[in-house]
């Protein structure tokens, strides 16, 4: 099938100066990514959709390019973590996000951009806006200068939350195993915590009291990692490593109640399954999240406490119109997200739509597909 658009790779590099190299491979103090346009070859346009996501990888979503072949002019920014988030700093996203709008104005003459926040993109979409708009951060959480306020952020003109989580840190720990006890020793638990032993006595369909139990812990959890990551770090720095790292494992990172219980949180997904297949397979599996990574990175995307990626705090900020779509059989984004976020969201200028029975990714699902992209181009058009 021959598509009704053009797709036009394009590089964007430029100087950062850096003690060590975020991505392996390339030349130190230098940032190099690249960012798709898809450009429909019927109608021209002034504005573009720029769809992100911390860890990049989406130019070929089923929702990019069903936007671009309705006719809006879509760019995808990879950004220099493409693939690979373990040593990822989500101020950085901000500024990659930055320099590909810059890009978008000044190289490729768009004069109005759309942020197209799917997925994880949602919560970075709303930490851009929220920083150019009124840029206030100038650390990262790990104490390391990193100026958002000097950094010539372009504020978008709205945000489209599509199938989206509340941040990086929220998400991991809704799914963090609660019934770790020990990160050096996890396969000590508590199993009355523990949802994948049989023996446990605490079965779906879960009590509200086993529920509040379960957070609870998954909450402490963070709190404890985030502790001794900040606790590492003063070491490290006083033993005269100011840039030194410490690299480490996350045991235990798909164990949300919901996916078990489809009365938490429910929707039309099916019970027993995640976005990325079995949780209990994927809670020890390498392809978790947070599975592998450092103390700087571990404080700035998945540290509850800590992160400055919040999108519930980060959506109350922004002035521009937000668009808020669920997708009602999502086995990854639930719908509690898309209604916090909106809800988040201090002004009147928004929308919700939900999409009733579409999974996260569309997959198979040309009707649902078809369906939010009427939403996203009606939204867009007006």
């Amino acid at each position: 099938m021959i598509e009704p658009y053009d797709r036009v790779p394009f590089p964007v590099f430029f100087r950062e100066e850096a003690d060590f190299g975020d991505v392996y491979g390339g030349p130190g103090g230098f940032v190099f990514f690249d960012g798709h346009l898809l450009r429909p070859r019927e109608r021209a346009s002034k504005t573009v959709v720029v769809f992100n996501h911390p860890i990049g990888g989406g130019a070929w979503l089923p929702l990019v390019r069903g936007l671009a072949a309705a006719g809006h002019h879509v760019i995808y920014c990879n950004g220099r973590y493409r693939g690979n988030d373990t040593a990822l700093i989500m101020e950085k996203c901000v500024v990659d996000l930055g320099r590909t709008i810059q890009h978008a104005r000044e190289e490729l003459g768009y004069e109005r951009v759309l942020l197209g926040g799917w997925s994880g993109g949602g919560s970075l979409s709303l930490y851009y806006q929220q920083q150019a708009e009124n840029p206030t951060v100038t650390h990262t959480p790990a104490g390391d200068p990193y100026d958002l306020t000097a950094a010539g952020l372009i504020p978008a003109d709205g945000v489209m939350l599509l199938a989206a989580h509340i941040s990086r840190a929220g998400t991991l720990t809704e799914w963090m195993d609660a019934s770790i006890l020990d990160e050096s020793e996890p396969h000590r638990k508590d199993p009355e915590l523990d949802l994948y032993n049989p023996d446990n006595p605490n079965q779906p369909p879960y009590s509200d009291e086993f529920l509040e139990r379960y957070r609870r812990a998954q909450v402490a959890r963070n709190a404890r990692i985030t502790a001794w990551a900040v606790e590492r770090l003063a070491d490290l720095k006083r033993e005269g490593g100011a840039r030194k790292e410490h690299c480490f494992v996350v045991q235990g990172t798909m164990a949300d109640p919901r996916w078990l219980d489809p009365a938490v949180d429910p929707n039309d997904r099916p019970p027993g399954r995640c976005y990325l297949g079995d949780p209990e397979t994927v809670n020890t599996g390498p392809t978790g999240l947070a599975r592998f990574t450092t103390l700087r990175s571990w404080l700035s995307q998945w540290s509850l406490e800590k992160s400055n990626a919040d999108g519930l705090a980060c959506a109350a900020d922004i002035s521009v119109p937000v668009l808020v779509v669920n997708n009602g059989a999502d086995d990854a984004c639930t719908p509690s997200h898309a209604r916090r976020l909106y809800a988040a969201v201090s002004h009147t200028d928004k929308e919700f739509h939900e999409i009733a029975g579409a999974t996260h990714y569309y997959l198979g699902q040309g009707d649902k597909l078809a369906e939010a992209v009427a939403i996203c181009g009606d939204w867009i058009d007006r």
